[in-house]
C-alpha cells in the first residue's frame, strides 16, 4: 500500500471508530435513579469495596488504573478497581486459561460468556445467578427489561437464571448493515432512475459499464465492487436477499416456525444464477471475492477519475476516505432492497444482544457481590453511557444549545464539541466502549446533528437517515435470534457443523458466482447431496430445538 493511501486509511480508521458509537440509555437526570446505590456501594460499610475485575482493554487507553473514567466511577461508587487488563489481540485465550485453572477474579467486566459458556461455568456454580441481586439492587437493569421486553429472554438461561449481562449498542444502522451503495453522480448523468428490481439493477450496471459515466473516455468503469471477509462486503448475499432470505451469518430462515437452510433452496439457485450473470458480463468485480478491505480502499481512493458505480459495504467509509475533503463518498447513496422475480425484497437484519460480558464469580463476598451489581447497574445507566464513550461532560460533549435538534427534529439534548474531532491515536479520558453500557437508539439519536449530513460531522445522521429510508422493517416478519442458548453438549456439536456447513455453502457460492462451479443440473444437485455429508439435518434439529426451548 502506498503511503498516502496509508495515511487516508489510518485517518479513516480512527475517525469512524468514533463516529459509529453514541450513547445509551437511563433517567432523563443523567444519573439513572442511582443517587441511592452511588454512595456506600459496598452495602452497609463506608469503607471502599475493591472490585478485583477481568478488563479487555481497547488499545487507544494509555492506563486504565489512572484513566479520568475510572476515577470518576470509583469516587461515584465508593468503590476501588483493581484490573486483571488484558489486550484485545489475546483476551479470549487468556479468558479460558484462567477459567481452566481456576485463578479467576470475583467479576467480569468483558468476559465474552457465550451462551453455552454461561450454561456450563453456571452449572459448575462459577458464575453465581444475578437474578436476587438484580432484584434487590438493579434499578436501571429492570428498567431496561420493562423497556425491552426481549433483553430478560434472551439473557435468561434455560434453568430461568441470569447469568451474565451483554453490552447493548441500539446501533439503528448496523442493524441493517447489509447495504448497497450506488453512485448518484453516474445516475443523474445517465439520465438513469434509482433500480427498484433486480433487472433495473442488471440494466444500470450495463450503462454503467458502458456508457463512460465517469467521462474520461476509457472503459475503467467498475459497475459493483465489493471485498471479501470484511462487514458485508461480498455482493452476493445482499443481492440473494432479491430471492430468498440471507444474512450470510448462518443461511437460516424461517417457514411456520421451522428453522430451514436458504442456501439449498431453489430460490438460491435462482440468486445464484442472477449474481453469475452480472459476473459472466463483467458487470461485478473479479476481485470483489477476494480483495480484502484495504485492496477495496485503494481502489476507492485512487488518485484520478472515480471508477466505482456501486459497492456493498456496511457504510460507505469502508470503501472511501471520510477524512476532510476527500470528498467522493459523497457521490454515493444506498439502494433499498431489489425486488427479485418473484416480489422478494428483504434486508439483512442483526439486532442481537450478544455474549454476556459482565459477571459475578463465586469468588465475590456478599458485600462485593452488592457493590458488583451496583456496578453494572450504573454502567446500564445513561450517564455512564455517555462518559463511557465521550468522557466527562466538558471536553469533548456538552448539553445541546436550544434550537439544535436531533435527528427527529427534536430538541437535542447532546452535542459534540470540536475537540472530539481531534482526538488522538491513544488518549486516557474515555472508556472507548470497554465494558458493558447500555445505548438505546432514543440516547443514540438524541445528539445534535449538523445541517449537511454527508459532512464529517454528520456520518452518523447520514448512516440514520439511508436506514430509516430504505433498510428499516423490510427483514422477514420472523427471523431466527442471532444469539440462542443451547447447552454445552448440542453447542459444541453445532459449532463444528455451523463451521464446516458455512464454509461449504461460502465457497459454492463463490464457485458458482464466477463460473468455476457450473450452475447445471448436475452440479447443483451433487452441491444439493453434499449437505447429507454435513450432517445438515442433525444441525438443524440442534437449532429447531433451542428455537422451541426458547419460546
Amino acid at each position: 500500500m502506498r503511503k498516502k493511501t496509508r495515511k487516508i486509511v489510518f485517518a479513516m480508521v480512527l475517525t469512524l471508530s468514533m463516529l459509529l458509537s453514541a450513547c445509551s440509555s437511563g433517567s432523563d437526570s443523567g444519573n439513572g435513579g442511582n443517587e441511592g446505590n452511588s454512595e456506600n456501594a459496598g452495602g452497609d460499610s463506608k469503607d471502599a469495596v475493591t472490585i478485583n475485575a477481568y478488563i479487555v482493554v481497547p488499545p487507544r487507553i494509555e492506563d486504565i488504573s489512572t484513566n479520568t473514567v475510572t476515577k470518576f466511577i470509583e469516587e461515584r461508587l465508593n468503590i476501588k478497581f483493581k484490573f486483571d487488563a488484558t489486550p484485545q489481540a489475546n483476551a479470549d485465550d487468556k479468558k479460558k486459561l484462567i477459567m481452566a485453572s481456576g485463578d479467576y477474579p470475583n467479576v467480569f467486566l468483558s468476559g465474552g460468556f457465550t451462551q453455552a459458556e454461561q450454561i456450563d461455568y453456571g452449572k459448575q456454580g462459577i458464575l453465581v445467578p444475578l437474578n436476587d441481586l438484580i432484584d434487590k439492587y438493579g434499578n436501571e437493569i429492570k428498567k431496561a427489561f420493562d423497556e425491552d421486553p426481549d433483553l430478560r429472554a434472551a439473557i435468561t438461561a434455560p434453568d430461568g437464571n441470569i447469568y451474565a449481562l451483554p453490552h447493548i449498542n441500539d446501533c439503528f444502522h448496523c442493524w441493517y448493515s447489509q447495504k448497497l451503495w450506488i453512485n448518484k453522480e453516474w445516475l443523474k448523468k445517465l439520465n438513469l432512475e434509482m433500480p427498484t428490481t433486480t433487472e433495473e439493477y442488471y440494466e444500470v450496471l450495463k450503462k454503467f459499464k458502458t456508457l463512460d459515466p465517469n467521462g474520461n473516455g476509457q472503459a475503467d468503469e467498475v459497475p459493483l465492487s465489493g471485498a471479501f471477509n470484511t462487514w458485508h462486503g461480498i455482493p452476493s448475499n445482499f443481492l440473494m436477499n432479491s430471492f430468498i432470505y440471507n444474512n450470510d451469518e448462518d443461511f437460516f430462515y424461517m417457514k411456520d416456525g421451522k428453522v430451514q437452510l436458504a442456501a439449498n433452496q431453489p430460490e438460491w439457485r435462482q440468486g445464484l444464477e442472477y449474481v453469475n450473470k452480472l459476473y459472466a458480463e463483467g458487470l461485478i468485480d473479479k476481485e470483489a471475492f477476494t480483495q480484502n478491505n484495504d485492496q477495496m480502499m485503494q481502489v476507492g481512493n485512487k488518485e484520478g477519475d472515480n471508477i466505482s458505480g456501486s459497492v456493498t459495504a456496511g457504510h460507505i467509509g469502508m470503501y472511501f476516505s471520510m477524512v476532510e475533503g476527500q470528498n467522493r463518498h459523497k457521490e454515493y447513496i444506498t439502494v433499498p432492497p431489489l425486488k427479485g422475480p418473484n416480489g422478494v425484497a428483504y434486508a439483512g437484519y442483526y439486532k442481537a444482544y450478544g455474549s454476556g460480558q459482565f459477571a459475578i464469580t463465586n469468588k465475590a463476598s456478599e458485600k462485593e457481590a452488592i457493590a458488583a451489581i451496583k456496578l453494572a447497574d450504573y454502567l446500564y445507566s445513561e450517564e455512564h453511557a455517555i462518559t463511557n464513550e465521550y468522557g466527562l461532560e466538558g471536553k469533548y460533549w456538552e448539553k445541546a444549545k436550544e434550537g439544535e435538534k436531533d435527528v427527529h427534529g427534536n430538541q437535542a439534548k447532546y452535542s459534540l464539541k470540536p475537540a472530539y474531532w481531534d482526538i488522538g491515536t491513544t488518549f486516557n479520558d474515555t472508556w472507548d466502549q470497554m465494558g458493558i453500557t447500555r445505548r438505546t437508539r432514543d440516547i443514540r439519536e438524541s445528539w445534535a446533528v449538523p445541517e449537511d449530513p454527508f459532512s464529517q460531522v454528520g456520518y452518523e445522521y447520514r448512516l440514520y437517515m439511508e436506514t430509516a429510508n430504505n433498510y428499516e422493517n423490510k427483514q422477514p416478519e420472523v427471523t431466527f435470534p442471532l444469539t440462542i442458548f443451547m447447552d454445552d453438549k448440542d453447542a459444541k456439536e453445532a459449532n463444528l457443523l455451523r463451521t464446516q456447513i458455512n464454509e461449504y455453502v461460502r465457497s459454492n457460492m463463490a464457485q458458482f458466482v464466477t463460473g468455476s462451479r457450473k450452475l447445471n443440473d448436475g452440479e447443483w444437485d451433487k452441491y444439493v447431496k453434499g449437505f447429507d455429508g454435513l450432517n445438515l439435518n442433525r444441525y438443524l434439529e440442534i437449532y429447531q430445538a433451542a428455537y422451541d426451548n426458547k419460546k
